[in-house]
């Protein structure tokens, strides 16, 4: 199955819009983003198809500053979209996250990646599952309130995804 280069494109913007909302603090905007999905994260359910559930995860877990964001900053690289049918794609991503809070320094504070499943709703591309793992894990204490949800693991299992 072949996709035009529009759904690529928009395909690496719903992908992107994550990072923008939660490192805004924007944790209403990552709930609506990933509403629809059922996002796994360390090998446990985070949400099921629920924006409000969606951003209670984040907004319980992630700690926020005086800003009101997180200060941090998600990058992904490494996407490979591979169409899977009519309206419906895979996306693998790697993401590193780095933080600068308070008098801290500024350092990688933890990287892994995320293994998404795409539709095509009324028009637009939306995530309708997504595993996020983590692997590389560093000095949390400034980002998040309970290490012990975090499950060193892959997303994707260390391969790229066929086309």
């Amino acid at each position: 199955m072949t996709m035009e280069a529009d759904d690529y494109f928009a395909i690496q913007n719903v992908l992107f819009s994550y990072p923008f909302a939660l490192d805004a603090g924007d944790f209403d905007a990552v709930g609506e983003l990933l509403g629809d999905a059922v996002i796994h994260s360390g090998g446990a359910l985070l949400a099921d198809r629920d924006p409000k559930a969606v951003a209670n995860a984040f907004r319980s877990w992630v700690l926020t500053y005086a800003d009101g964001t997180p200060r941090t900053r998600h990058m992904l690289a490494n996407v490979m979209i591979v169409p899977e049918g009519e309206g419906k794609a895979r996306a693998s991503s790697y993401v590193m996250v780095f933080q600068q809070a308070g008098d801290g320094p500024l350092q990688a504070v933890i990287g892994g990646d995320y293994l998404d499943r795409l539709e095509k709703r009324d028009g637009r591309w939306r995530i309708v599952e997504r595993t996020m793992g983590n692997d590389l894990v560093g000095d949390l204490s400034r980002h998040g309130r309970d290490m012990g949800t975090i499950k060193p693991g892959r997303a994707n299992g260390a391969k790229p995804l066929a086309g």
